[in-house]
């Protein structure tokens, strides 16, 4: 029973691993497929035996990270993971009975994905549009709420598949950083802590909660940004000020068990198992949980890690009213004769909060946008809701700070969901000052592409 269970559960995975002998001696026989992006930009095909990616170099390492490369120096890419697909393994019976009979080498099947290829070149330019995020690495996604479709889903720094040996194996520029990479969430947390005492602690909404500026937790200050002291907020302002202070006091009030069951019912702590997607499960912690931890976790400190993809999907949960559907790369592969042979549907993931309290964040993270930290994500002509982020980690024994930015356009014509996370931003700069502005940009590239990205 345990075996039915794991070939169900895990299955393409295995199927797609590398060293799969039964996949080598299917490759040396068969034409790889064509991968298209949903617009119908030809990404990768086969040319005498070749793989052969887009002209252009920027747009090969845009999409290199969710496309793969066909050294297979990144995991779980296109290439490899829909191996089944571009290699023939879907083929039927009298397809693979006529290929028998016929002089003309078998070909795969062709796939279609979710991608916008030009979205995916244009989020590299944004980065190096602002001296503050000008060549820093960091991650971004953008993706249908509605429907969960990916439509750009970029890892920077990035390589250039076309040039073969450029980079030595195991370095860390194969790391698909949107889907592999678990970063603190910093203050885009609190979206969850809000949810958890919106749900817990009766009459938050009315409550005022002083912000001394230097909280003291088991002998350990917890600051604001700038040393601030907000002296008394409601949850909203405090939300919209993004205050410290009130957050570790709300963590402390509804206590551990409560802010992580609000987490897991967002996926932390889940096996993520999506059908066309490989993505790092979520952290957090169960250990060491002090008071002061706790207090830390009220604003995405602690040890809690998410992946910019986990990211952006609890911004589309809050956006669809509480439901988070599972992230999709696939939109349709074709045989090698051009018919149809399989499509994909949307799919629920999971009910992460309840339409009403979904409502309150929906407010909350639109006057963020309006009059908060995130004034610099606003487009012109949209409802722009976000939650802007700085998380302090470290890199090779070193601190450093993330600049996040979680958010949606709130419009049923353009129901996208935007994560952006700039690495090891300068000292006294913070998510509004470095993810804020390049997710304004993707917004306004949605904005001024409506036909081409929701075809």
């Amino acid at each position: 029973m345990y075996g039915i269970y794991s070939i169900n559960t895990y299955g393409n995975r295995w199927f797609a691993y590398a060293r799969n002998p039964r996949v080598r001696e299917q490759k040396s026989a068969v034409t790889a497929g064509s991968i298209y992006d949903r617009n119908g930009v030809l990404l990768a095909s086969t040319v005498d035996g070749k793989r052969i990616y887009q002209p252009d170099e920027a747009a090969r390492r845009a999409v290199v990270h969710v496309l793969g490369d066909d050294e297979g120096q990144v995991s779980n890419g296109v290439e490899g993971f829909q191996t089944a697909y571009l290699y023939g393994f879907k083929a039927s019976l009298a397809e693979r009975f006529n290929a028998l009979f016929s002089d003309a080498p078998r070909q795969g099947d062709s796939v279609r994905l979710s991608l916008d290829s030009e979205l995916c070149t244009a989020i590299t330019g944004y980065f190096n549009a602002y001296p503050d995020t000008r060549g820093k690495n960091g991650a971004a996604v953008v993706m249908n709420y509605k429907t969960g479709e990916v439509l750009a889903e970029v890892s920077l720094p990035g390589f250039d598949p076309a040039v073969k040996g450029g980079v030595s194996a195991g370095s860390e520029v194969y790391w698909n950083r949107a889907t592999q990479s678990l970063y603190p969430p910093g203050s885009t947390f609190k979206v969850l802590t809000t949810a958890a005492a919106l749900e817990n602690i009766p009459g938050v909404t009315d409550m005022t909660i002083a912000c001394t500026g230097g909280l003291d937790v088991d002998g350990q200050a917890i600051r604001d940004y700038g040393n601030a002291i907000h002296k008394s907020l409601t949850l909203r302002q405090a939300f919209i000020k993004s205050c410290n202070n009130v957050y570790a006091l709300l963590a402390l009030d509804m206590g551990d068990q409560a802010l992580r069951k609000t987490a897991e019912a967002f996926g932390f702590n889940q096996n993520f198992l999506f059908r066309d997607l490989v993505v790092e499960n979520s952290v957090y912690p169960t250990t060491n949980r002090t008071r002061f931890e706790v207090a830390m976790s009220g604003f995405g400190q602690s040890s809690i890690g998410a992946t910019p993809m986990h990211l952006c999907l609890i911004a589309s949960a809050i956006a669809n009213d509480g439901v988070m559907m599972e992230p999709t790369l696939l939109r349709q592969a074709t045989t090698p004769g051009g018919a149809l042979r399989a499509t994909f549907e949307p799919k629920v993931y999971r009910t992460a909060l309840k339409p009403e309290t979904a409502a309150v964040l929906q407010d909350y993270m639109r006057a963020v946008v309006t009059g908060g930290t995130g004034t610099r994500a606003a487009v012109s002509g949209l409802t722009v809701c976000g939650k802007t982020g700085s998380a302090e980690s470290s890199r090779r024994g070193r601190d450093v700070t993330h600049g996040l930015f979680i958010g949606y356009i709130d419009n049923d014509a353009l129901p996208f969901a935007v994560c952006v996370v700039v690495e090891d931003i300068a000292d006294g700069e913070g998510g509004g000052s470095t993810a804020a502005p390049i997710a304004g940009d993707i917004i306004k590239y949605l904005r001024d592409n409506a036909e081409k990205v929701s075809n």
